[in-house]
């Protein structure tokens, strides 16, 4: 059973995780405690749709190693 269009879904859903807790960090480093929380609680997201991520991905596939990049 191919699970590849979900798997993309979820890269899709993990970049755009990523790209809100970077504007949250910059919030949050101009004082904004809530950013700060927000943060940590997207951070929380994207390391769970990463975790799914890699369940997904059939054995043997390590395109996943991006996954480790940004904040």
């Amino acid at each position: 059973m191919e699970l590849t269009d979900i798997t993309e879904q979820l890269r899709t859903i993990e970049e755009a995780l990523r790209d809100r807790a970077y504007d949250a960090l910059c919030a949050a480093a101009n004082g904004d405690e809530v950013a700060a929380q927000t943060e940590r609680k997207i951070l929380q997201a994207r390391r769970a749709i990463e975790k799914a991520i890699r369940a997904l991905e059939p054995l043997g596939d390590t395109s996943s190693s991006d996954l480790d990049d940004g904040p």
